[in-house]
């Protein structure tokens, strides 16, 4: 069962790309942002109550079902309403699918989550927003609840060429998206500081791209 709520204008919104995003995606980066993604559904509950932030066009919906087709209600946050529409389409099996279109730094729930899971999230906040964002769904997740984070990484490998990456790589959405930073923010201090537990870690695209699984 579908249901959204909540329509705002925010920015770090993908709207002008949505309908090829996906396609955008795979032709710079293979299936890497995909199977980073996918290799990490394992360590979600088969019930509970599960918050997806930055979900994009929700094809990860679509893996979860076949995972677990049921038993779950997914929380669905997307910025963009385009993004949302394509996610709305997903087979989602019989779990419960709740959509709010809205910024992450405007929405607020009364639910706590078993896991929770930010793809590609943190790259478009400022340090700022990061830090209030992080505290946010630090909150919304229950002690014993797994963070599923993928994200984009300078600190392994050789780092030259991923520099020169992310810097083209800002400069595009800055202009399509108004994604309000030119930086990576170094999310690893947070759960570092919040004491949390790594449980998986992987990487992906010539290190560019970082999997953790935490445990709070």
């Amino acid at each position: 069962m579908h249901k959204l709520k909540r329509v705002l204008n925010v920015n770090n919104n993908y709207d002008k790309i949505a309908n090829s995003y996906d396609f955008l995606s795979r032709m710079v980066f293979g299936r890497a942002q995909v199977n980073a993604q996918i290799h990490q559904l394992k360590y979600l509950p088969t019930r509970g109550n599960i918050l997806i932030v930055g979900g994009g066009t929700g094809w990860i919906l679509e893996e979860i079902a076949k995972i677990h087709p049921s038993g779950l209600n997914i929380t669905y946050v997307e910025v963009s309403a385009k993004m949302i529409l394509l996610s709305m389409k997903r087979n989602t099996h019989d779990n419960e699918v709740t959509f709010y279109r809205d910024s992450i730094e405007n929405f607020e729930s009364n639910c706590r989550f078993d896991a929770i899971l930010t793809p590609f999230l943190f790259d478009n906040f400022s340090t700022q927003t990061a830090e209030m964002v992080f505290k946010k769904l630090n909150l919304l997740l229950i002690n014993q609840g797994v963070w599923l984070m993928v994200d984009f990484t300078l600190k392994h490998g050789s780092i030259w060429w991923k520099q020169v990456f992310l810097k083209l790589m800002y400069q595009f959405f800055r202009i399509l998206s108004n994604v309000e930073t030119k930086t990576l923010v170094d999310t690893e201090v947070y759960f570092d500081h919040c004491k949390y537990k790594i449980i998986a870690v992987s990487f992906y695209f010539g290190r560019f791209i970082k999997a953790i699984v935490y445990l709070k």
